[in-house]
């Protein structure tokens, strides 16, 4: 059990006294380009299935139509 408690004050200490933080600004800055990114990822993957159901769609009417 001292093992848990020693590993537990440990924990807490490099939490609250070596790690840095960032500031709220520096969050609301990477939130933001966060939220950018992950709408353009969703545009790229949003075409590319466009274009593969198109492409798919030829294949089909060419082979069965």
């Amino acid at each position: 059990m001292a093992g848990i408690k020693t590993y537990v004050e440990e924990a807490v200490d490099e939490l609250t006294n070596k790690v840095s933080w960032p500031t709220w600004s520096e969050l609301q800055s990477s939130g933001i380009v966060v939220l950018i990114a992950t709408f353009i990822v969703a545009g790229v993957i949003y075409l590319m299935d466009l274009g593969f159901g198109q492409l798919m769609d030829v294949i089909y009417n060419t082979i069965f139509g």
